[in-house]
């Protein structure tokens, strides 16, 4: 169970070559279903491929791909994740700003509160010049990873410990707190356990402490996760045969080299045979052993075919090549389709943009030329509005001429004072299309009595109004009537031998108002028979002005007014019904 788990977080070429390869089919389709949050995982989990292979500008690559894509999603959930991850691959790469900046965009996310924590602390150590606040902040992360268990960060943590310690000169504190992150890391992450292993070999060397160099390097060789993994241990001997080369122990480092080689080249790791090969044939040259060399040259280019058949990660090499090539299509594919898309996009919003324009333009003359026709019949109303009927006013000059004319000079003057009273009240109202129902009794009353003065033998009139109408309220058409009532006394009441009889009615007929006029003059047929020839050919205004005012009243307003106009049987009078 032990060596399952430990080669499962083993990486190698092969582990990536089938993880990326994998991963890059679900990428496709992430792709083709514009799916952009799987798009967004796929490109994690490559990243993660090669950030555990160490291989970290790669990885950075990838995660950089999907934190754009996640903090276009605004996830922040992954974005935290993601950003962790990009910083650590930044600073494996010692790309410390750009890694302090993604440590800060992982803690300004700030989905995770621990997490957050962390990620403060980890780009105030790098941003910070002060190494005592770097270790301040590197301690802070340990306690954190101490209380959630998190082995990983917390064997980095004693790692960046040992880092600040070297800057100290404390080599004892550095020393120790590797060996703490190498026990601690080497049941967890065996990838992290072997770079923690040789910063801790690289300090021996350097501080010419070479036999604790070697047993550091001897330890890590018995682990389970170097011995089962043949690519592993070969360059962990080859490191070991550096370490007595500096030792100055030469015939060691032969004997080890050797052993490498033949593990190579039984096992079909290629480069790691032809590294041997190299650092022998120095050793050789050292020694001047010419034959030595040029044995194992021959020995190397005799087996060179058969290694190169063996050698799985040329194999996965290609395959990885391959992947980055279909990856790399891939996202060229988009973009092209992207683009296509937005000039797609650009072409249907300028012409939804020019058919709005073309419509409100549209829209703008129809309302324009509503308004001028409006206005227009406005106007046309005004103007049939003020247009007192000739005849009448001519007819009421003759009357006021013939009470002069016979000294009736008191009913000259009642006469006038009533018609200047009727045509003050017409022109106050004719600037108003709709005025008080009240004064358009007023003045309809004023003028009936115009008329009984000049035909008092020829007609008494009655005007009858409903008592359910709000007479201040209710608006009418100013004058409208009056016509009507014109052509009743004119062309019917005064024709008669003997005294007529007119009758004006306003009363509430359901929604409308009903205004009756009835009379029992001559009709109106027995008034076309009576006209004389110069009345013939005249054209009478007063009829024809008020019914083209009802048409435009019906057509600005749309009052639906309507009138009836019909000769009571026997020739007995007129029957007018308007209705508003």
């Amino acid at each position: 169970m032990v060596f399952t788990f430990l080669w499962n977080n083993t990486y190698s070429q092969v582990n990536v070559a089938k993880e990326v390869s994998s991963e890059s089919k679900i990428l496709r389709k992430a792709v083709e279903k514009k799916d952009e949050s799987a798009e967004a995982e796929s490109y994690f989990k490559i990243g993660e491929s090669y950030f555990n292979a160490s291989n970290f500008s790669k990885s950075e690559e990838y995660f950089l791909k999907s934190k754009n894509i996640y903090e276009t999603l605004n996830d922040k959930q992954n974005l935290e994740k993601v950003a962790r991850k990009l910083a650590q691959s930044q600073e494996n790469q010692n790309k410390l700003k750009a890694a302090a900046k993604n440590y800060e965009v992982a803690s300004k996310v700030g989905y995770s509160k621990t997490k957050k924590i962390q990620n403060s602390n980890d780009a105030s150590r790098l941003n910070s010049s002060s190494p005592v606040m770097r270790m301040e902040a590197i301690q802070n992360n340990i306690q954190i990873s101490e209380k959630e268990n998190n082995k990983e960060d917390l064997a980095t943590g004693y790692s960046q410990m040992a880092e600040a310690n070297l800057e100290e000169k404390d080599i004892p504190k550095a020393e120790e707190n590797l060996t703490a992150a190498y026990k601690i890391s080497k049941d967890e992450s065996p990838q992290q356990a072997l770079a923690i292993n040789q910063k801790l070999t690289d300090l021996y060397v350097v501080n010419k402490d070479f036999d604790k160099a070697i047993k550091a390097k001897k330890e890590v060789l018995k682990e389970d996760f170097v011995k089962d993994n043949s690519q592993k241990k070969v360059e962990q001997i080859q490191e070991l045969a550096d370490i007595y080369i500096k030792k100055n122990d030469p015939k060691e480092a032969i004997v080890l080299l050797k052993n490498a080689y033949d593990i190579a080249l039984n096992k079909g790791h290629t480069l790691e045979a032809q590294k041997s090969v190299k650092r022998l044939d120095s050793l050789y040259a050292i020694s001047q052993n010419t034959n030595a060399s040029v044995q194992l040259y021959r020995d190397f280019l005799g087996k060179l075919p058969d290694l190169v058949s063996k050698d799985r990660s040329l194999v996965d090499n290609k395959i990885l090549e391959d992947t980055e090539q279909r990856i790399s299509q891939l996202e060229q594919e988009k973009k092209l389709k992207d683009e296509l898309i937005r000039k797609k996009n650009l072409f249907n919003y300028s012409l939804i943009a020019a058919l709005a324009i073309l419509i409100g333009l549209i829209f703008f003359i129809f309302r324009t030329l509503k308004k001028v026709q409006i206005k227009n019949k406005k106007i046309a109303l005004q103007s049939l509005r003020r247009e007192m009927n000739p005849h009448f006013i001519f007819n009421s000059l003759n009357s006021v001429n013939h009470f002069i004319a016979t000294n009736n000079e008191l009913e000259a003057n009642q006469y006038l004072t009533k018609f200047s009273k009727l045509m003050r009240g017409v022109m106050e109202n004719s600037t108003e299309d709709f005025i008080p129902f009240q004064q358009e009794l007023d003045l309809l009353q004023n003028y009936l009595a115009l008329e009984k003065t000049r035909f008092a033998d020829r007609f008494d009139y009655e005007i009858e109004v409903d008592e359910s109408l709000n007479t201040q309220s209710l608006k009418v058409p100013g004058m409208l009537v009056q016509p009507f009532l014109e052509n009743a006394v004119w062309h019917g009441l005064r024709y008669r031998t003997t005294k007529g009889f007119l009758k004006l009615k306003f009363e509430k007929s359901s929604e409308n108002l009903k205004i009756t006029i009835e009379d029992n003059g001559i009709g109106i047929e027995e008034s076309k028979k009576q006209k004389t020839e110069h009345q013939k050919t005249r054209k009478g205004r007063g009829m024809k002005n008020t019914l083209e005012r009802i048409a435009l009243l019906n057509d600005l307003y749309q009052k639906n007014i309507s009138t009836e106009i019909t000769d009571k049987p026997n020739a007995n009078g007129v029957l007018v019904i308007i209705k508003i």
